[in-house]
């Protein structure tokens, strides 16, 4: 979603970062991460203190963002989050906060499925790709070679299995 003077916050929570951005006519303005150190002492990401630090952090992270950008709440046309996949608990609350924010606000709500995103945060820079190609995509527990027909049309041609 872009309109002449789209300002949209985003929210990411899929895992064990709290991230939100502005993003101001297609261009990140701003990027805030809080990243979660109680992993550490696991060795790994623990799913429940995962959430629980989401719950913590993203009020905190979304008002860094939007000073950060300069801007006003009010002045936010949409908010984007990650919708899947993800650590269930995790983005839930991405989820609810992004549902809650645009909601008050009256705007709209885009649900951002977390690899395809991966895929197409290449093409911030350059919105245009030539289309079809062929991608590999890792982030964390996914691996997988993707056939990218346009922007919203990916053929998953192979993954890994964990």
């Amino acid at each position: 979603m872009q309109t002449a003077n789209s300002i949209i916050l985003a929210i990411e929570s899929s895992c064990d970062e709290t991230s939100a951005a502005i993003v101001h006519n297609g261009k990140v303005i701003s990027n805030i991460i809080a990243p979660q150190k109680v992993h550490e002492q696991y060795g790994g990401v623990v799913p429940e203190l995962a959430s629980r630090a989401h719950l913590q952090q993203i009020v905190p992270v979304v008002e860094a963002a939007v000073k950060a950008a300069g801007i006003a709440k009010s002045e936010i046309t949409a908010v984007g989050f990650t919708q899947a996949p993800g650590l269930i608990g995790s983005l839930l609350v991405g989820a609810c906060f992004a549902k809650g924010f645009a909601q008050a606000l009256n705007i709209p709500l885009i649900a951002v499925h977390h690899m395809q995103a991966h895929v197409l945060a290449h093409f911030i820079e350059d919105p245009k790709p030539q289309f079809p190609f062929l991608c590999l995509t890792v982030s964390g527990g996914h691996t997988q070679i993707v056939l990218c027909h346009d922007h919203l049309h990916m053929e998953i041609l192979g993954e890994t299995l964990d």
